[in-house]
């Protein structure tokens, strides 16, 4: 063992795909696993990316239209089926005032706060469904740089009990086993770093649109509220 890694460090064989072939199976799996989760990082960075910003313009014309709207029942009638979290909290909204307001006498007040109880917990699901990915996001940019300094601390100690065997501590010896525990640590770093910004950026772009949701639900709101008003 110790022999072929001085024949790589003689020939200054460091690149990426020779430190992982000359790395032991504990390592080689640190390096895989995090490889994986970084591939699995950016695939999740990518569709989610392009999911918030069409939604995102969704919400923005679904807005519009409600501010332009003059009538809830016809508004709910254009938009009521779209699959737009906003769409969905209109829904939830629009069941619980018809059936709140099916029979008579009307229990003006129970409505207001069951329309308001209604749609803040479609707004949660719907904010806890966008953001499910994301926790895989938390993981790997918590995780992911202690998994590759695992995989460095092992590599280090393999390195040592190998200059241990042999009696000798040459830069030649010692070198490679070193670079492929560091390549580990680089490898985590990989894959934690763009999860980290991800994750924080995202989440920053998921408040702003729970904060929107809830600012719709607060207009469709006092508009059942005016309706009720009407109605005395």
């Amino acid at each position: 063992m110790l022999d072929s890694l001085s024949i790589h460090a003689a020939s200054g064989e460091f690149s990426p795909f020779a430190l992982f072939l000359q790395a032991d199976i504990i390592v080689k799996a640190v390096m895989i696993g995090l490889l994986l989760a970084s591939v699995w990082t950016w695939t999740i960075i990518v569709s989610f990316a392009l999911k918030i910003s069409k939604t995102t313009k969704k919400s923005d014309r679904f807005e519009h239209a409600f501010a332009k709207a003059e009538n809830a029942d016809e508004f709910y009638q254009d938009h009521g089926k779209s699959s737009l979290p906003m769409a969905r909290v209109l829904n939830a909204g629009m069941r619980e005032w018809r059936r709140s307001t099916a029979r008579g006498p009307i229990d003006r007040d129970g409505t207001r706060q069951r329309l308001a109880t209604t749609m803040n917990a479609t707004i949660e699901h719907e904010v806890d469904k966008l953001a499910d990915r994301l926790n895989f996001l938390a993981t790997v940019g918590s995780v992911a740089p202690f998994v590759g300094l695992f995989g460095t601390v092992w590599g280090i100690m393999r390195s040592f009990s190998a200059i241990a065997a042999e009696q000798n501590s040459s830069l030649a010896v010692v070198a490679p086993g070193i670079a492929e525990a560091l390549f580990a640590t680089a490898i985590g770093l990989f894959a934690a770093i763009p999860a980290v910004i991800a994750y924080n950026r995202f989440s920053h772009r998921l408040n702003k649109l729970e904060a929107r949701m809830g600012r719709f639900a607060d207009g469709f709101h006092a508009t059942l509220s005016r309706e009720l008003e009407l109605g005395d």
